[in-house]
C-alpha cells in the first residue's frame, strides 16, 4: 500500500516520503480500515509517540496521521461492534502506525459509525478536534449553562469546536486570536473576540473557564482571570500557571465512540460545523505539509482513489 513515512525526527515534514509499505493485519479486537480521508495535525512529528512505542523503543520508520474516515475491510479475532463494509471514523492509536496510508489497523473501540449523509472529508476532520473540545469543556472543565468561556485560538480547528459546543451548552464565549481571525471566530459563534496582539486580554474580566491551546505568557495571564471555583483546561502540556482558587487540568484526548456519535449527530442536524482549511491528496500531501502558508483550519488528506 501507499503511505506517508517518517524516518528522522530532526528532518520534520521535510523528511516525509511517500513509500510502499506492507498492508497491516488486524490483531485481537482490531479492524483494518480502508482509509478514505485522514486529518493532519502539524505538531504531530513533535510527539514522542510518533517515534517510540509504549515501551520507549524506536519504531521508525513510522506512518503518522491519527484522524480517519473510511470503510472496514476486515475484523480481528474477537472484534465486536463493527462489521465489514461499515463506514467509520475515529482516532488511530498514538503509538501505532497511523492513517496517512491506504489502510490502517486500529482498535474497534476507537471508531464510531460514520453516518451515510456525512462526507468522509468531514468525518476525518472531526475526531481529534471534536473530542478535544468535548472532553475539555464537559469532562474536564465541567461547563454549565450560564458560565463564561475564554477560548484561545478560536479560529483554529479545535477552537471553532470549543466555541460552538460551549455556545450550544449555554455559555458566553470570548474567542481570542490574531486580527485576521476575528471574522471566523465570530462566524463560528463567539460572542466577543480579543485580538491578542492589540487588545488588552484582561479587559474581558473574570471568566469561569479558560480553554488554553497556547501556553506561556497567555496561559499565565489567563489563569489570573479565572473566577473562584473555575477551571483552566490546557492541551499544551503541563500547566505552568494556576488560578488562585480554581482547578487546573491538562489532558490528552481519548477516543470515545459515544462522544464521536454525539458530535456526528450535531453535524448532521446543523448544530456543529467543521473547520476544514486545506484538502489535498496522498500524492501531494508531503508538499502540502511543507507549505509555509499558515494553516487556517483542519488539513484533510483524501486517500480514496
Amino acid at each position: 500500500m501507499k503511505a506517508i513515512v517518517v524516518q528522522d525526527q530532526a528532518g520534520g515534514t521535510a523528511g516525509m516520503t511517500l513509500a510502499e509499505r506492507p498492508e497491516p493485519a488486524a490483531a485481537i479486537n482490531d479492524v483494518v480500515v480502508r482509509v478514505h480521508a485522514s486529518g493532519w495535525i502539524s505538531t504531530e512529528l513533535e510527539w514522542p509517540s510518533t517515534w517510540t512505542d509504549r515501551a520507549g523503543r524506536d519504531r521508525a520508520p513510522s506512518i503518522p496521521g491519527h484522524e480517519l474516515a473510511g470503510v472496514v475491510t476486515s475484523l480481528g479475532y474477537g472484534t465486536t461492534g463493527l462489521s465489514v463494509g461499515e463506514r467509520v471514523f475515529g482516532i488511530a492509536d498514538w503509538h501505532r502506525d497511523g492513517s496517512l496510508a491506504e489502510y490502517v489497523a486500529i482498535e474497534a473501540r476507537n471508531l464510531a459509525p460514520l453516518p451515510d449523509d456525512l462526507d468522509v472529508t468531514v468525518g476525518a476532520s472531526l475526531p481529534i478536534s471534536g473530542l478535544t473540545a468535548w472532553q475539555g469543556l464537559f469532562q474536564h472543565g465541567r461547563l454549565k449553562s450560564g458560565q463564561s468561556v475564554l477560548a484561545h485560538g478560536a479560529a483554529g480547528a479545535v477552537g471553532t469546536m470549543v466555541t460552538q459546543l460551549a455556545r450550544e451548552a449555554g455559555a458566553h464565549v470570548i474567542g481570542t486570536g490574531r486580527a485576521a481571525d476575528r471574522a471566523k471566530a465570530l462566524d463560528f459563534g463567539a460572542h466577543e473576540f480579543v485580538d491578542l496582539e492589540k487588545d488588552a486580554l484582561e479587559d474581558v474580566g473574570a471568566v469561569d473557564l479558560v480553554f488554553d491551546v497556547i501556553g506561556g505568557d497567555i496561559q499565565q495571564r489567563s489563569a489570573a482571570m479565572i473566577k473562584a471555583g473555575g477551571s483552566l483546561v490546557s492541551i499544551v502540556g503541563p500547566v505552568e500557571a494556576a488560578p488562585a482558587d480554581g482547578r487546573v487540568v491538562d489532558f490528552v484526548v481519548e477516543a470515545d465512540r459515544g462522544q464521536l456519535t454525539e458530535i456526528a449527530r450535531r453535524v448532521q442536524d446543523g448544530r456543529l460545523r467543521t473547520n476544514i482549511g486545506t484538502t489535498t491528496t496522498l500524492d501531494d500531501a508531503v508538499a502540502t505539509f511543507n507549505s509555509t502558508e499558515r494553516a487556517k483550519g483542519k488539513t484533510v488528506v483524501l486517500i480514496k482513489p
